[in-house]
C-alpha cells in the first residue's frame, strides 16, 4: 500500500515524499488506521520492519490537525535505550518537517547543561517527549514536567524495557496519566511478562502481529563450527581479500568487546568500539563517525543490536553466541534493512556455544549452513550439540549439588552456632 492511500493529511505526505518515502510497510499499514481511530494497540513486529514511523505519522498527522493544548506535553515515546531515544528524535525531525510539531530527546548519561536543556524543553511545553524511563522518573520528581494533559502514550522496544528492569519505572509513570490517554505498544516479542502489561495499561487494545522475530529472507545466515582460539584468525581471513567496509560485530561482555577491537587495530583494521563504559559524548561520536564512513568496522555488546537504524550495513559478525534467540535475530537484524537491501549474517560457535546455536536454529525453523573453516587453521570441532547439552545439563546437577552441599553446610554451622550460644 501506498502512504497516499492511508488516512493521512497532505502535510505529512509532503514530509514522506521530501524523504522519498512512498510504500508502506506491513505494519505502518495496519496500525497507522487504527491509531488514528484512537484505539490502544499492542504490536508485534520483527526489527527493522518501520515500527517508528507506524506510530511517529499518526501522531504528527493528529497534532497537525490541532485540537490539543498549547504549552503542554502531548504525547509520550518511551524508549528503552538514549540510541533509540535519539533515533526517533530525528526521525521525528524529518517526518515533522512540513508539520508545527516540537519536540524534545530526554535521556540520561549527560551533564548538567544538557539537564537543564532538557528541563526547560519540558517546562515550556513540547509536543512530543522522547524518553528513557530512568530519566523521565527523575524529571518527574523535579516537577519539571507535567503528564496530566498527555494524548497519546508510546512504549517502543516494550520487550527490552521489561528484560532491563523498567516495568515499575513505566507503571509509576502511566499513574500520572490521564485517562483518556491513547496508549501504543510496540513490542518485537510477545512473553507473559508483555501480556501482563498489556492487561494492567491497556483499554480494550486493537492486536496486530506481524511476523513475530524471525530474521527477513533477505539476509544470509552462515556460521563457523570452530574453537574459540580460531575465531579472531578467521576474522582476519575475511578480510584478507576485500576491505571491510560498515561491518558489526557483536560480543555479549564489554571486557571481549575491548580485546577484539584491540586485536583488530594491531592488524591495522580501522575499528571502534561500542559498550556501555563509554561516555554518552563517546558513544555519540562513534555512532556518526561509523554511519559517516570514517569507521569500518564497529565492535560492540548488545546496546546496538535493537533500535539503532544504520542503513547499508553489509556484514553482522556474531563473535560469540547471544544469550537468547531474539537477541540473535535483533543482532543480525542491523543488516537488510531496506525494502530490497540483502546482507549477510556470520556466526562463530565454539564447541561450548554449540547446543546455544541448535536453539537458535530450532527458534528459527532452519538449518545455519555451516562454512567449511580452512585447513590451515587447524583441526575444528564437529558439530555435535547434544553432545554439550549433556554437558550443560551436568554442569547444572553439579551446581545443584554444590549449592545443596552449601545450603547444609551452612544449616550444620548455624546449628552449631545455637548450641554454643544456648550453652
Amino acid at each position: 500500500m501506498r502512504f497516499d492511500e492511508l488516512p493521512l493529511d497532505e502535510a505529512i505526505l509532503d514530509g514522506l515524499d521530501a524523504m522519498n518515502f512512498t510504500e508502506a510497510t506491513p505494519i505502518q499499514e495496519k496500525t497507522i488506521p487504527i491509531i488514528l481511530e484512537g484505539r490502544d494497540i499492542i504490536a508485534c513486529a520483527q526489527t527493522g520492519t518501520g515500527k517508528t514511523a507506524a506510530y511517529v505519522l499518526p501522531i504528527l498527522n493528529e497534532l497537525h490537525y490541532g485540537g490539543f493544548p498549547e504549552n503542554a506535553v502531548n504525547a509520550i515515546i518511551m524508549a528503552p535505550t538514549r540510541e533509540l531515544a535519539q533515533q526517533i528524535d530525528q526521525q521525528i525531525s524529518g517526518f515533522s518537517y512540513f508539520v508545527s510539531a516540537s519536540a524534545v530527546a530526554v535521556y540520561g548519561g549527560t551533564d548538567g547543561i544538557v539537564w537543564e536543556q532538557q528541563k526547560r524543553g519540558l517546562e515550556m511545553g513540547a509536543d512530543i517527549v522522547i524518553a528513557t524511563p530512568g530519566r523521565l522518573i527523575s524529571h518527574l520528581k523535579c516537577d519539571s514536567i507535567d503528564l496530566s494533559k498527555v494524548s497519546f502514550f508510546v512504549l517502543d522496544e516494550a520487550d527490552r524495557m521489561l528484560d532491563m528492569g523498567f516495568y515499575d519505572d513505566i507503571m509509576q509513570i502511566y499513574k500520572h496519566l490521564p485517562q483518556s490517554c491513547q496508549i501504543i505498544m510496540f513490542s518485537a516479542t510477545m512473553p507473559p511478562k508483555i501480556q501482563t502489561l498489556a492487561q494492567n495499561i491497556l483499554k480494550n487494545p486493537v492486536e496486530i502481529t506481524i511476523a513475530i522475530s524471525r530474521p527477513p529472507e533477505t539476509i544470509m545466515q552462515t556460521a563457523y563450527i570452530c574453537y574459540e582460539i580460531q575465531k579472531i584468525q578467521i576474522i582476519k581471513d575475511l578480510f584478507k581479500n576485500s576491505k571491510p567496509k560498515r561491518v558489526i560485530i557483536f560480543s555479549s561482555s564489554k571486557l571481549k568487546v575491548k580485546d577484539l577491537a584491540s586485536s583488530l587495530k594491531r592488524m591495522k583494521f580501522n575499528v571502534a568500539e561500542m559498550h556501555s563504559d563509554l561516555e554518552q559524548s563517546q558513544r555519540e561520536e562513534v555512532m556518526k563517525d561509523f554511519k559517516n564512513g570514517k569507521i569500518d568496522i564497529l565492535v560492540a555488546t548488545d546496546v546496538v543490536s535493537r533500535g539503532i537504524d544504520i542503513n547499508d550495513i553489509q556484514l553482522v559478525v556474531n563473535f560469540d553466541i547471544p544469550h537468547d534467540p531474539e537477541d540473535y535475530v535483533h543482532r543480525i537484524g542491523r543488516t537488510a534493512r531496506g525494502k530490497n537491501d540483502k546482507g549477510l549474517a556470520i556466526t562463530f560457535v565454539s564447541p561450548e556455544e554449540q547446543y546455544q546455536f541448535q536453539q537458535i536454529e530450532a527458534f528459527l525453523g532452519k538449518t545455519v549452513y555451516k562454512i567449511p573453516v580452512d585447513p590451515e587453521f587447524g583441526e575444528v570441532p564437529a558439530y555435535e550439540p547434544e553432545k554439550y547439552a549433556k554437558k550443560k545439563n551436568g554442569n547444572r546437577k553439579n551446581s545443584r549439588k554444590k549449592n545443596g552441599q552449601r545450603k547444609t553446610a551452612k544449616a550444620v554451622s548455624s546449628k552449631m552456632a545455637n548450641q554454643n550460644t544456648e550453652v
